[in-house]
């Protein structure tokens, strides 16, 4: 159990004797600080002196942490902020540390470096170390430090020395293979090795003179430069258009449609708006049923218009909006094609790759020739048209380029047909570890041959793990009504999934067996 009282953490243990508090050291503490390293590090030299301990306190008393049992300090954390640029690979603790005068600190340095940190061998089963390590990491976010750094002993090596190389044997301590009391431990803390360091500390015969530099990043790390006016944004709001399909007697009045919906989104300030595929196909019924190709083939000649209308209402709205899916036809081909109109004037394009056999047979349309990741103001994000989504190389490739949402206009008549999508769509955001939302229509067209009805359930999904919610739907439409929906998506919380999630799927894949490799 943790509480919160006056500023401090206060951890309870499970039994009724202990009182543990995790709170900064402070000068009172240095007598149990020195009975606590001088059994630690009996063999080592034992503990600092006063005078050391006084400067370390004076230089940075934010970066010394303890845990105190009933008033009595059981285990320790101590550190320093350092230039990674100013320290060699190859440093020695005593270059860290300047023997005790720890001139190493810099205020403005970039790292957390873990100089300490030791446990009173009676408290060792309670996972003291872990909740310091916990610490330390807080520490590291709040003051905006790019990682942690220390350099680890490998007080199991000196029994496998005269069998293996320190590397041989810190790869198999990373393998799981054998277990090292202390590397282990930081690998479990989601440190990872750079490089093993000999003579880190001479007199440490248990690990051979060796040490593992190891790193710890921070995944909220933001450069420290001038902020922006328009600058990226952790939360992105996001808005879909579940659309009914109703004849229009012109293109004027479904523009005016369109127009009410990124009116009404916007005026709940947010970045995105998806439009469902083929949005604009109750303008088929002006054209000759008996011909589908050529009537979509005619419908293409709205496209242009469409799209320098959106545009100029992303401008005006302040909003980016993805246009669904419009026909393009360049004269040889027909393609369906979604359209990107950034708030700041610029659009581009993402053909529909995969084409059903129902759009080939009916429209003759073909699939596109690229896949594409799209820079906008509020980050990564992709799309796919309806089918494509049920392909998951396509967005497995669009992570590996840092596609942060996935946005998927479609346009199914039937129950099973939306599921397929709906199904897939949720996969894609387990197995990517993005944000993915599918944007549909509702109603029927009665006058339109092959688009005559329809059916939809709008939503947003999430990856699955604690920080989302429990089905992984951040929202979902009412089926088969008209509607719009509005989500908050944190893109931070996508950094920790990723590098601190459960299970870490993008970061779990066994590359060495398999890879998707791209042709374009």
């Amino acid at each position: 159990m943790q509480t919160h009282q006056g500023g401090r953490h206060v951890l309870e243990s499970e039994t009724i004797e202990h009182k543990l508090e995790i709170r900064n050291i402070e000068p009172r503490d240095y007598e149990d600080i020195r009975n606590i390293m001088d059994v630690v590090y009996a063999g080592m030299g034992g503990s600092w002196t006063r005078e050391e301990f006084t400067t370390l306190l004076g230089r940075f008393p934010q970066g010394q942490i303890c845990i105190e049992d009933n008033g009595k300090v059981v285990a320790a954390a101590l550190g320093l902020i350092i230039d990674d640029a100013k320290l060699d690979d190859d440093h020695s603790y005593n270059e860290v540390v300047s023997r005790g005068k720890f001139k190493q600190h810099d205020p403005g340095g970039d790292y957390l470096y873990g100089i300490d940190l030791f446990v009173h061998p009676d408290y060792r089963e309670m996972r003291l170390g872990r909740r310091l390590y916990d610490a330390r990491k807080e520490l590291c976010e709040q003051l905006n430090l790019k990682g942690i750094l220390v350099g680890g002993r490998i007080p199991g090596y000196a029994s496998y020395q005269k069998e293996m190389s320190a590397k041989e044997y810190i790869d198999k301590v990373k393998n799981k293979e054998l277990v090292d009391p202390v590397l282990t431990f930081q690998l479990a803390n989601d440190f990872h090795p750079k490089k093993a360091i000999y003579n880190y500390i001479p007199q440490d015969t248990a690990s051979a003179s060796y040490a593992v530099l190891l790193e710890w990043n921070n995944i909220y790390y933001k450069a420290k430069k001038k902020k922006l006016v328009w600058g990226r944004k952790s939360y992105v709001r996001l808005g879909t258009v579940q659309w009914q399909m109703r004849l229009f007697s012109s293109l004027d009045e479904l523009l005016q449609q369109v127009e009410f919906f990124v009116d009404a989104i916007s005026g709940y300030n947010a970045d995105l708006i998806l439009f469902p595929e083929l949005f604009n196909a109750p303008l088929l019924a002006q054209f000759d049923q008996e011909d589908p190709p050529e009537a979509m083939r005619s419908l293409a000649e709205y496209t242009d218009r469409i799209r320098e209308e959106m545009v100029k209402m992303a401008l005006s709205y302040n909003i980016n909006i993805v246009a669904g899916s419009l026909p393009e036809y360049d004269g040889e081909h027909l393609y369906n094609v979604s359209h990107l109109c950034r708030r700041d004037g610029t659009w581009d394009t993402q053909f529909k790759l995969h084409i059903t056999p129902d759009e080939e047979k009916y429209w003759g349309l073909q699939g596109g020739p690229e896949l594409k990741v799209f820079d906008t103001d509020v980050g990564k994000i992709g799309i796919q048209i309806c089918f494509d989504v049920e392909f998951p190389e396509l967005a497995r490739i669009q992570a590996d380029r840092g596609m942060q949402i996935l946005l998927v206009p479609f346009w199914t008549d039937t129950k099973n047909g939306y599921l397929r999508v709906r199904r897939c769509a949720q996969a894609r955001a387990i197995e990517n570890e993005c944000y993915v939302a599918i944007s549909g229509s509702v109603g029927n067209l009665p006058k339109v041959e092959n688009m005559d009805i329809q059916y939809a359930q709008t939503a947003i999904f999430t990856p699955s793990d604690f920080a989302f919610p429990h089905d992984a739907i951040a929202a979902e439409a009412t089926p088969n009504t008209e509607m719009t929906l509005l989500a908050d998506l944190d893109l931070d919380l996508l950094k920790e999934v990723r590098y601190q999630g459960s299970v870490r799927n993008l970061q779990t894949r066994r590359l060495d067996l398999y890879r998707i490799t791209e042709l374009k």
